[in-house]
């Protein structure tokens, strides 16, 4: 993994309440699973957009049993 230095400006009272949610994370760790939260929350919607447009494609395969 390649990581980069840099400077936020967060704002205090945010940064606060998720620390104090979230004990013994550290702040890198916080804003990292933000960052993943974010695309994946865009990843969804973008697969809901989708939602129909390929009516031909077939049931992804859920199980090696099936």
């Amino acid at each position: 993994m390649h990581t980069v230095r840099m400077t936020l400006n967060v704002d205090k009272a945010l940064l606060d309440e998720v620390v104090e949610a979230h004990p013994g994370v550290t702040k890198t760790a916080l804003v990292e699973q933000g960052l993943r939260a974010l695309l994946a929350r865009e990843a969804g919607a973008r697969l809901a957009e989708l939602g129909g447009k390929a009516p031909r494609a077939r049931r992804p395969k859920r199980s090696a049993w099936q």
